[in-house]
Parts: C-alpha cells; sequence; structure tokens
C-alpha cells in the first residue's frame, strides 16, 4: 500500500484514509538537540528541530533560481510495502532533473553525499525533519521497483526531453520528536484542501555538473555560479525580512 501527498494535491495520507482530525502538536523539547550522523551516511540536523526557517536555503551563488537546469519535485509520502513484501515503511522524495537545450551529465551515483531534505511543518511548526549529506537513485519510472542500471560511462544523461528522475529516501533518523515516516508528510487539519495547512519539503541536489552547465548556457565564468538545484513544494509568497 502507498500513501503518498503530491504538490498539486495537498490532502495527507490521514484524509485519505478518513482521519478527518487535526494533527498534533510535537512535544516541547526539553533542550537543544544535537546533530548527529546517520547510518547510512549523511547527517540529521536534529539541533533545528522545531525551528521555523524559511524554506527556501541562503544561496551559494547565482542561478539557483534559473530553470536550466531545473529541478522539480513529482510528489512524496510514505510508502508500506505490506506484510507480504520484504522491506520497510520508508518515506520518499520523487523529483526530476531537466534542462532545454544542452544535455547534462551526472556521475554516477548521483550527487554522493550531496542531498539534502527538509520538512518544515505548517502554521510555525517548524522542521518536522532535516537530512543532510544523502544521495540521490536515478529510477526508470516515477514509482519505480528498483534503481536505474548505471550506464557503461559511469554517467547519467539529462537530455532536452528527457528529464532523469530521482529518488531520496528520508531516514528514520532525522526525524524530530513526536514524528514518524508515516506522518511526518501529514497536513493539518488532515482534512485540509488548503496547501499552506500541509507541510513544505525542501529539496536540494548539489553537482559540479551543474555549475559547469549554468555557466554555459549563460555564457558566465563558473566562479559565482552556484551548483546547486533547489526545489520547493510551496514558497510563501512573501518577502523574507
Amino acid at each position: 500500500m502507498a500513501l503518498l501527498t503530491f504538490p498539486s494535491s495537498p490532502l495527507s495520507d490521514g484524509a485519505a484514509t478518513g482521519d478527518s482530525r487535526g494533527s498534533a502538536r510535537p512535544p516541547v523539547l526539553a533542550g537543544p538537540l544535537r546533530d548527529r550522523p546517520l547510518p547510512g551516511g549523511g547527517t540529521a540536523r536534529l539541533s533545528r528541530c522545531q525551528v521555523d526557517e524559511w524554506p527556501r536555503p541562503v544561496a551559494r551563488g547565482d542561478g539557483e533560481r534559473g530553470r536550466d537546469p531545473l529541478l522539480a519535485l513529482g510528489g512524496w509520502g510514505y510508502f508500506d510495502p505490506g506484510s507480504k513484501t520484504p522491506g520497510r515503511g520508508r518515506f520518499t522524495v520523487h523529483a526530476a532533473v531537466r534542462v532545454a537545450d544542452r544535455p547534462l551529465l551526472l556521475d554516477a551515483p548521483v550527487s554522493r553525499g550531496r542531498v539534502t531534505v527538509d520538512i518544515h511543518g505548517p502554521h510555525g511548526e517548524g522542521l518536522r525533519a532535516s537530512a543532510h549529506g544523502l544521495t540521490a537513485t536515478v529510477v526508470d519510472e516515477p514509482r519505480p521497483d528498483g534503481p536505474a542500471k548505471v550506464p557503461s560511462s559511469g554517467r547519467f544523461r539529462v537530455a532536452p526531453g528527457k528529464p532523469l528522475l530521482l529518488d531520496i529516501d528520508l531516514p528514520a533518523g532525522a526525524l524530530c520528536p513526536g514524528h514518524t515516516l508515516h506522518d511526518v508528510g501529514r497536513c493539518s487539519p488532515t482534512d485540509t484542501n488548503d496547501a499552506a495547512n500541509c507541510p513544505v519539503v525542501t529539496l536540494t541536489v548539489s553537482d559540479p555538473a551543474v555549475r559547469a552547465h549554468r555557466a554555459a548556457v549563460t555564457g558566465r565564468s563558473p566562479a559565482g555560479v552556484s551548483e546547486r538545484l533547489v526545489a520547493i513544494s510551496l514558497e510563501p509568497a512573501v518577502s523574507r525580512t
């Protein structure tokens, strides 16, 4: 059974199952938590739990708001394999890298140790989960059974009209107290049709090839050009002051 939340349809898994109760507020933390390494690699940024951050990270150079290349979210949510299928439940963010006219080549594994997933709760709740230093998995289909085969060249090719599909699993160790992989993407109230009542997912993918691509497209020197791709499910339509 798969429970997925999409940017264009903010109904949570609770709403999908008929649960119209509002989500409980997270517990009051006794004190600040410490960041800690994750078993599969990367870091859980627990020190920022419940901190109400702006969903877009501070830019690390020019081009992060550009559209060539572009990182687009395709959906996210909890997947339960069920009792008859091997594996544990997981929360996965689906995304795609797109280009306009010039192909982009990304070394495999894509952005090894340079992927970040942040989940911000609605209504000023603050961060529900934050994992840095992850690695993206390339897949062949939007809802895959496994990773795509790595080309013999050792690089994945993003071509015009042929996006590269990525899956990023959120480690359970990156969850803030009071949340599980099943409910970290839940809206509040759960039966809402307003995206403002749902968590905001921020995904960043860093790769030196992105910087080179942007420089080639714009004709600029790579110096000062960002190597990050940033995708945000819903950015507040107000200026940050």
